[in-house]
């Protein structure tokens, strides 16, 4: 069972891509399942002793190290220009990944006209917005799920290619009214993209079942996270792929029986982005504190995430559906300077605890949350290497969410940069 597995444990930007990072150092593959370049992960990392962030989006994060291949999957949808985009960006910081990076043949495609769909969408919505990246993920698996999609590898077929391509972009106007697109220049665009992007193309299954057989190890590299699933997220709030543990099998190509060990990514805090309810939500002075302090900007969109405190009921649904083997707790030293810290631990419902996380969005909206209150340790933890050297009540912290979940706390974030990892034995 050499594949391992990352996933975000809440509303996603749980800073996967720094443990995905250090994790790559003893990988061979790291492997996207799922999602487009809508996620988006920060890595600091040192390149020829200077430090460089590193914003990845599409690509997977293990390319930081030299050492590591990166392979997008067949449940991944890819936007072909920012594909290019990212990759030249990457190699511009210094970032070499010439003959490392594969994508699967039959991942789907985004179109810009997705990404002017998904706007149309929102604006449609109204004041239900979803609160979308608006690149154009939602319409591309809509089309997939419809059969109307394009993959990767039918850019290779161009009289199929374009007879395809015009009937989609025509199915939009006819939906959405003759909103300014020019299909032709598109066309020939995707030829130039095509051949370019042709070198990078490979069969997934093949490749990442030969890599498995031969012993390499491999790490996939989850998006979002659970309470963004499609099926177990809080619909409709949440992305339009399958961000669970199932979406590891399904965008991969791999049976459950390989994956051997994974990783639930949990923040120290609890983050969101775009509309839906929020049981824990500190709309006062410690969720501004925890905004500031935590840096709590959208990598992909620059918006300001809601905040608020560590919600167990969460985490407890979120390990049901995806069995977490471990933790990597991050951003613990945001909390550094609050005097005491709150834990959510049961939701109630006119004074009754609701045995799970609720499906129906308008009854988790009126729940009561019940709260543990933890005291503070009121002293910066970033210099820290080891876990004992950390404060009592911090490791009292840590404690009590691995008491709570019955699952270690195997790596705790303590600042933003690669070495700022302690790890727990």
């Amino acid at each position: 069972m050499s594949v391992s597995v990352v996933l975000g444990s809440q509303w996603g930007d749980e800073g996967k891509g720094k443990l995905v990072d250090i994790l790559s150092a003893d990988i061979d593959v790291c492997a996207r399942c799922a999602g487009g370049n809508n996620a988006g992960h920060t890595i600091v990392v040192p390149v020829n002793g200077v430090k460089k962030t590193f914003a990845f989006h599409l690509l997977p994060s293990g390319l930081v190290n030299p050492s590591c291949t990166g392979l997008i999957g067949s449940g991944v949808v890819v936007h072909v220009p920012s594909f290019f985009q990212e990759l030249d960006a990457l190699e511009s910081q210094g970032l070499d990944c010439k003959g490392r990076l594969f994508v699967s043949d039959r991942a789907h495609l985004v179109f810009d006209f997705h990404q002017i769909v998904d706007g149309l969408k929102e604006v449609e919505l109204g004041g239900s917005s979803i609160g979308t990246t608006r690149k154009g993920i939602g319409p591309a698996y809509s089309g997939k799920a419809s059969r109307s999609g394009l993959r990767v590898h039918h850019l290779f077929d161009e009289e199929t290619f374009a007879k395809k391509f015009r009937t989609l972009v025509e199915g939009r106007f006819k939906r959405y009214g003759h909103f300014e697109y020019d299909t032709e220049g598109e066309i020939q665009r995707y030829k130039a993209l095509a051949e370019r992007l042709r070198p990078y193309v490979v069969d997934s299954v093949v490749y990442l079942h030969s890599a498995i057989s031969a012993g390499k190890k491999v790490l996939v590299e989850g998006a979002n996270a659970l309470m963004l699933d499609l099926d177990y997220g809080t619909y409709p709030f949440v992305t339009s792929s399958s961000t669970a543990i199932g979406g590891v099998c399904t965008g991969l190509g791999i049976p459950p029986k390989m994956i051997g060990h994974t990783i639930g990514v949990v923040k120290a805090y609890t983050t969101r982005v775009g509309g839906g309810p929020f049981p824990t939500e500190q709309l006062n002075d410690v969720g501004v504190h925890l905004q500031e302090v935590g840096r709590e900007y959208g990598t992909t969109t620059g918006r300001r995430r809601r905040c608020g405190w560590l919600d167990l009921v969460v985490l407890k649904y979120s390990h049901m559906i995806n069995g977490y083997d471990s933790f990597n707790l991050t951003k613990l030293d945001v909390l550094d300077k609050l005097p005491e810290i709150k834990v959510a631990v049961k939701y109630l419902v006119d004074g009754k605890e609701l045995a799970g996380f609720p499906a129906d969005l308008e009854l988790l909206a009126k729940v009561e949350v019940e709260y543990v209150t933890l005291p503070g340790w009121e002293s910066s933890i970033e210099e820290i290497t080891t876990f004992d050297a950390l404060p009592e009540n911090c490791k009292k912290y840590i404690k009590f969410i691995e008491d709570f979940m019955k699952i270690p706390v195997k790596w705790i974030g303590v600042g933003p940069g690669r070495e700022s990892m302690v790890t727990k034995d």
